[in-house]
């Protein structure tokens, strides 16, 4: 057993994320089969007495592969009609996927005011207990639709980490396209080398190469970081990962899968 796989061992409350690259198959639209393939894995740690939150991406991935014609359309209001319509189909799938592992769904749809303001952040929490004691998934997303600079959080890594914290979790798991931290980015320097546990954040910046956010997704290595420094500072860890694969998230839990842990000191 690895120090990852003893990591999602010992923790019982896991958020796990979701980015935009992993839900996309190769020409823009939903991959709604690692959907399926996820929501059976969340099972099997449901199974062994794990709870989970899942953050989700895709809204705009969703509403392209709903409404094709839209997918060029660079305007701000056509994008947040393109999430407004994306988030019923991204749910859609996502409520078959874990209906089929005889699961029901919650949705939660969450903009910045949301965690800065005390009574909306309490009664998020709420809802997260209630949702997940009474055995039902959460999937939360930023509300895309109506968020504009000024109460946008930007993007699910720190989304994620702040559900996180909110929630009191043990763990952070962010899927991504990539498998963890590198010293530099792997796709253009075939020297760069994973970094496979990280103790100081601080040490960590000075030592690595941070590229640009990616094709699909709005975050990047800075934001993955970022989601880092924020959940350490509360006792929790968070783990860097490919989502690719047939079963990334139970690869991850037996060891045989590389990624990045950032551990709490």
């Amino acid at each position: 057993m690895n120090q990852i796989s003893e990591a999602l061992k010992n923790a019982r409350k896991i958020v796990i994320k979701i980015g935009s690259n992993t839900l996309a198959k190769a020409d823009g639209t939903q991959n709604t089969e690692f959907m399926a393939s996820f929501a059976a894995q969340c099972k099997s740690l449901i199974d062994q007495g794990k709870q989970i939150v899942l953050v989700s991406s895709g809204a705009q991935v969703a509403g392209v592969s709903t409404v094709n014609g839209w997918a060029r359309k660079k305007d701000v209001h056509y994008r947040q009609a393109l999430c407004s319509i994306g988030q019923v189909e991204l749910m859609h799938q996502w409520r078959k996927a874990f209906q089929n592992q005889n699961l029901h769904i919650g949705q939660l749809l969450l903009t910045k005011d949301d965690f800065e303001n005390d009574h909306r952040s309490l009664n998020i929490r709420n809802t997260l207990f209630t949702l997940v004691d009474e055995g039902i998934v959460p999937i939360i997303n930023e509300n895309d639709s109506v968020s504009f600079d000024e109460i946008k959080i930007g993007d699910n890594d720190n989304l994620s980490a702040l559900t996180a914290i909110l929630w009191s979790a043990d763990m952070l798991v962010l899927f991504s396209d990539i498998d963890g931290i590198y010293t530099d980015n792997p796709k253009t320097n075939p020297e760069a080398k994973l970094i496979e546990a990280v103790a100081s954040i601080p040490e960590l910046r000075k030592t690595i190469t941070i590229g640009e956010t990616n094709a699909f997704g709005t975050g990047g290595i800075e934001t993955k970081i970022q989601a880092a420094e924020k959940v350490t500072e509360y006792g929790i860890e968070l783990i860097l990962a490919n989502g690719a694969g047939e079963k990334a998230l139970l690869d991850l839990a037996e060891g045989q899968k590389k990624a990045t842990l950032f551990k709490v000191n």
